[in-house]
């Protein structure tokens, strides 16, 4: 079976759990996970492991994101998107650029970020969306996030059901566990208003692009013109590693050691990112975790070598 990694284009109104149902199927197998949802409105960049890939996802959920959005100014929504009922509305007519930048201007950096409370966080074992659709009032507690950049691409003025709204397209950039509609929520506040996205599409998985994303159209044309596993696109695992983590070259020695479950030496102790470690011939053999002065594997993927 073939095993690494394949970046989708989602398209809208698809849930994550749906694509990785389909590739389940065009793969031919059942060991397909993905590495962090995208909400049904939201396209582009949806990353999955196929095979001994998914051992990859963990350390992939926690990388740095990007997205291109549309924030729409004046109405807030109960799921701060255009998914949810429109709950209230606000005056757009005094945000000029001016105010908009300063309102971006608190929302990037290191900020406490109050999660949407249609979110899938859990409370007391229960996912918070669950909650809000069941009557209840959730409250979610911040939590620190990195909002790395936030620029204005475009801004249009617009009508919506009868009322004055401003419709602002962005770039953001953002850490792992970032809501971009919580971003959308809470410039409108910022700006004596309302806020929700209208639009959100995800262009970059840590160093995994719309460049390497196939949409599920070609995926299905590949499989059903060709039918063998080779023509079914993937990147290896060590490409696939590459891409995503910091790169450490091993020995023979390292790498036999590895494969048997020992600990090596660190290359940089303290280093608190995971560590791809390759073998010489280039292959993926472990991820490693150098915070100490021996890196142990987080996870082993080559066997040693007899």
């Amino acid at each position: 079976m073939s095993e690494g990694l394949v970046v989708v284009d989602k398209p809208a109104g698809w849930s994550s759990h749906d694509v990785v149902a389909r590739s389940r199927r065009l793969y031919r197998t059942k060991k397909v996970g993905h590495a962090g949802t995208l909400d049904p409105m939201a396209t582009g960049v949806l990353v999955l492991g196929v095979g001994k890939g998914t051992k990859l996802l963990t350390f992939l959920v926690g990388a740095d994101k990007e997205y291109t959005a549309t924030i729409r100014l004046g109405q807030a929504t109960i799921t701060d998107d255009a998914e949810g009922e429109v709950t209230s509305v606000g005056v757009v007519g005094g945000i000029d650029r001016a105010a908009l930048d300063a309102g971006i201007a608190t929302l990037t950096g290191d900020i406490q970020q109050v999660p949407s409370s249609v979110s899938a966080i859990k409370i007391n074992g229960e996912r918070s969306y669950a909650r809000v659709r069941a009557g209840e009032e959730v409250e979610l507690a911040a939590r620190p996030v990195t909002v790395s950049r936030f620029e204005v691409l475009d801004v249009r003025p617009g009508d919506a059901d009868g009322h004055p709204v401003l419709d602002v397209d962005v770039l953001v950039e953002v850490s792992s566990g970032t809501y971009v509609r919580a971003l959308a929520r809470d410039l409108g506040v910022h700006l004596g208003s309302h806020g929700h996205l209208t639009a959100l599409r995800r262009t970059r998985v840590g160093g995994l692009t719309l460049e390497h994303a196939h949409t599920l159209e070609e995926l299905t044309a590949l499989r059903e013109d060709g039918g063998d596993d080779a023509v079914m696109p993937l990147t290896p695992l060590e490409e696939a590693a590459a891409a995503a983590l910091t790169t450490r070259a091993l020995t023979e020695g390292q790498a036999r050691a590895l494969g048997y479950g020992q600990r090596i030496e660190s290359a940089q102790p303290g280093r608190g990112e995971p560590v791809a470690a390759l073998a010489p011939d280039g292959s993926l053999v472990a991820v490693l975790d150098e915070s100490q002065a021996t890196a142990r594997a987080h996870v082993v993927f080559a066997p040693a070598s007899s």
